[in-house]
């Protein structure tokens, strides 16, 4: 285990996360908010002075030996210490009194769950909601991401950065779309950057100051939902939230069909098989929900506005809330619960077990069947016609069995607080799958503020595995990843 290298990443991380800091910093100063800005400046000296140390230990080790497992295991600390040190504004500042509160808030925030423990936003210092808005933003694309886009690390070694790049972003696999992985990463990175500016400027256009636009359209593009008003978004415009609702579907398509897109594939992208089952399944939950719940409402465009907005917020896991869906009869909120586990496109912003998961294992379970009607016949599984690799499948098959496992798991531990069954299970689903609002206790009205510091821990564990896709937070626990560690 080459933990020097480790280290050397994790003290650039570090320094970035100070300059991240700073531009909340400036609000607090600029609107004399004097509790925030001594938290900021106490947090950004922490980070400053753990990074330095770290480097200055690490300034000379060259990135040797750096395979797979250094990947996940760097992903994994990396996201653990900048929730544990982004934490500190809320704590230092009292806005968060508790320091297992503000880890879990700022965890919701970089990891885009959108999960809340704050009973009272509106009344939260601006600078410290503008850094709980731009967690979302620096988490959805990765952090990692964001660090192999701006910082070079002196290597020609494209198989270091595609660890890295593997094991932070989502998705059965991660492929490049440029011969160079750092080429690859700026892509992501202005794909990102455009589709936020857009966001902000359509939301300023429906009458949003440049603030309140910013934060949502960083909650928008994270596909997190940390809304800056108590009812989320339920008391803006209709503009403003078709506009969000838009938005939200578009982060939740891989970022590679818009690269397409731009390069002018037009056949490519729009043939992509996970890009289509995607608007299919948003089409027909729309059609679906708006039918069922279509007394609940005075007229068929409310309907059809809460209805696809919660669809968009739901599937795309980013937990803004126009409506108390929870108040729905049993078949949509239903089919909300599938929509939670199903989650956005692999390569997006937004969490679940992705569209191309689901399209595997239905194909494999259908090859399956024909494989015992015809056992000699060879057949291999096809996405947008073109063969999946077996590997493909089996870790396809794997994360399904540890996610079964960790959601059972995560679900049995947090029933010690004695909450229904209904609340505890759609908590688990909804900081695992970084949905952010659940059903009954912790639904769009409610936040997570009553549960114990212990299932407080399991949910913060469930958000990183959920973001990190498990595989990560397992390699830490592992004991065999440690063994000749150096």
């Amino acid at each position: 285990m080459n933990l020097k290298m480790i280290f050397k990443i994790i003290a650039y991380l570090l320094g970035i996360e100070c300059a991240l800091m700073l531009p909340s910093l400036g609000i607090s100063y600029y609107l004399h908010e004097t509790k925030a800005v001594n938290a900021f400046l106490i947090s950004i000296a922490i980070t400053a002075i753990i990074a330095i140390v770290l480097y200055l230990c690490t300034r000379k080790v060259q990135k040797k030996r750096f395979y797979a497992r250094e990947g996940l295991v760097t992903t994994g600390i990396s996201w653990i210490v900048i929730s544990l040190l982004g934490a500190l504004p809320f704590y230092f500042s009292g806005a968060i009194p508790q320091y297992i509160d503000a880890v879990f808030e700022t965890v919701s925030g970089f990891t885009t769950t959108g999960s809340s423990i704050l009973l009272e936003v509106e009344s939260m210092p601006k600078g410290l909601l503008f850094w709980r808005s731009f967690t979302h933003w620096v988490g959805g694309m990765g952090v990692l991401v964001f660090l192999m886009s701006i910082v070079s690390l002196g290597t020609k070694n494209e198989g270091f950065s595609l660890h890295l790049l593997r094991a932070e972003s989502p998705g059965p696999s991660v492929g490049k779309m440029v011969p160079r992985i750092k080429e690859t990463a700026k892509i992501l990175y202005i794909i990102y950057i455009v589709l936020t500016v857009l966001d902000v400027c359509f939301l300023m256009f429906g009458g949003m100051s440049l603030f309140d636009a910013t934060c949502i359209a960083f909650g928008t593009a994270g596909t997190g939902g940390f809304g800056i008003k108590n009812d989320s978004l339920a008391s803006y415009s209709p503009y403003i939230q078709y506009v969000t609702t838009v938005f939200m579907l578009l982060f939740s398509v891989n970022f590679s069909i818009y690269y397409l897109i731009v390069l002018r594939k037009w056949k490519e992208a729009f043939g992509d098989e996970e890009f289509r089952f995607f608007w299919t399944v948003v089409v027909v939950g729309i059609t679906l929900v708006c039918i069922n719940v279509r007394p609940l409402f005075a007229t068929l465009e409310e309907t059809f506005r809460h209805v696809s907005f919660t669809i968009a917020t739901v599937l795309s896991t980013t937990g803004y809330g126009t409506a108390d869906f929870d108040l729905w009869p049993s078949f949509s909120k239903t089919i909300l619960f599938i929509l939670m586990i199903f989650g956005a496109s692999a390569g997006s912003t937004g969490g679940g077990i992705k569209h191309i998961r689901i399209i595997l294992l239905i194909k494999s379970l259908r090859r399956n069947i024909h494989k015992s009607l015809h056992p000699t016949e060879v057949r291999s599984v096809l996405i947008s016609g073109k063969p999946i690799d077996e590997t493909i499948l089996q870790n396809t098959n794997a994360y399904l069995i540890a996610y079964m496992i960790m959601i059972s798991l995560s679900f049995l531990l947090v029933s010690l607080d004695g909450f229904s069954f209904e609340t505890n299970l759609s908590a688990i689903i909804a900081t695992f799958n970084n949905i952010g609002p659940g059903f009954a206790s912790v639904g769009p009205t409610c936040n997570f503020a009553a549960f114990s510091p212990f299932s407080k821990f399991v949910m913060i564990i469930c958000m990183l595995a959920g973001r990190l896709e498990i595989y990560p937070m397992l390699v830490l626990l592992s004991s065999s990843t440690w063994k000749r560690a150096r």
